[in-house]
């Protein structure tokens, strides 16, 4: 029954918006201009007019803010950019890393798996395979840095 009632309200509702949009088409096409005559056509300049804009100036582009070091490391975790951070977006930074460190791919890092990360990159550090890292060889086992993007591609 209720479908019923439903369905005879949602009927007298489409009929109704389909009689006002009617009517409003037909009276704005009551109201239109009528077609231009084809010598009227004929009697539209060529070119365009040409005007001196003079000392005019457009509005002054907006200000680009610096962002201080503290935002842009936040920046980087907020990927949505509602200036929250969610768990999900402050995990999503070090997935690749983990990636690699999980050889076998089962999305567990096992002990073995971690261990043999390590090692293998103690013994690439270690220039002259004495078993220790010197402050030199150490450095080396730092994170790579990008180099700085430029500003612009002029």
């Amino acid at each position: 029954m209720r479908q019923t009632i439903l369905g005879v309200f949602v009927g007298l509702f489409l009929a109704g918006v389909g009689v006002f949009w009617w009517q409003g088409r037909a009276q704005v096409e009551n109201n239109a201009p009528p077609p231009p005559e084809p010598e009227e056509i004929a009697e539209a300049p060529a070119e365009l007019p040409e005007v001196d804009p003079g000392d005019l100036t457009g509005p002054a582009p907006p200000e680009a803010s610096e962002l201080t070091r503290e935002e842009k490391r936040f920046f980087r975790y907020d990927r949505d950019r509602d200036r929250i951070i969610t768990r999900n977006e402050m995990l999503s930074t070090r997935s690749d890393a983990f990636r690699k460190l999980d050889v076998d791919g089962n999305n567990l890092l096992t002990f073995e798996e971690w261990a043999v990360t390590t090692a293998n990159r103690f013994e690439s550090a270690d220039a002259n395979g004495n078993g220790k890292l010197t402050p030199a060889e150490f450095a080396t086992t730092a994170p790579k840095r990008r180099p700085k993007k430029p500003a612009c591609r002029c």
